[in-house]
């Protein structure tokens, strides 16, 4: 599995005259530490890149170049990444959506979409970091989703779950991953946070005892 991103060797173009689109599609990318070219609007058409970011009313009927509009700013960094990677059509060998969770006081949460790992993140909030995940799970198209938990805090573990199958109206799989060898593999890591999104990482790369979860609106 390849850790380079496919993003970094595409070019990718900012087409707008105003102001404040740019600015969003702009501070996007930045975020997203990817380069981008500015041009007009009317250079659309002849512009060699892979992929355009610009307004629904700047957007040509026609384009052979993929296009991404402003309605993109409704999804957080990691989807609009994901939605990108889509967009652009490059050939993974995977089509699955993986995210790993390292529960504890911080839990860490990796993302790995089309085999690429598209997020490294930690969170202290169970809330905060239930909300994120339905976002990502609803917002990526997949063949299939998986979330793996790593054992170590079945609390916690259990209490992501159970928020999951109230609030994601859609089916998912789930797998309880055993993190007695991911600890050993970061056991000289011990920057805040570190140590937690490395160990989501790997539990998103080992199987578990796999469950297939369905919405409560289908079971009752």
């Amino acid at each position: 599995m390849s850790n380079i991103d496919p993003l970094l060797n595409s070019r990718i173009g900012i087409a707008t005259s105003y102001g404040k689109p740019y600015y969003r599609f702009s501070t996007y990318l930045k975020a997203l530490k990817l380069s981008f070219d500015s041009i007009l609007p009317e250079e659309i058409q002849d512009y060699s890149g892979h992929l355009i970011l610009t307004t629904h009313k700047e957007s040509p009927k026609i384009c052979d170049t993929p296009l991404l509009h402003e309605d993109i700013f409704e999804h957080p960094p990691t989807v609009i990444r994901g939605i990108m990677m889509q967009k652009l059509n490059l050939d993974f060998e995977e089509n699955d959506l993986i995210l790993g969770i390292d529960p504890g006081e911080r839990t860490g949460l990796s993302v790995f979409y089309y085999g690429k790992e598209i997020e490294s993140s930690f969170h202290s909030s169970v809330e905060e970091l239930v909300a994120h995940i339905i976002r990502v799970l609803g917002g990526l198209r997949a063949k299939r989703k998986i979330v793996k938990i790593g054992n170590g805090n079945m609390g916690i573990a259990k209490q992501i779950v159970t928020l999951l199958n109230l609030r994601f109206c859609s089916s998912f799989e789930l797998e309880f991953v055993d993190e007695r060898k991911t600890s050993m593999k970061i056991k000289n890591f011990n920057q805040r946070g570190k140590r937690d999104m490395l160990s989501a990482k790997y539990i998103s790369q080992r199987d578990g005892y796999r469950h297939s979860i369905l919405p409560l609106s289908m079971t009752g």
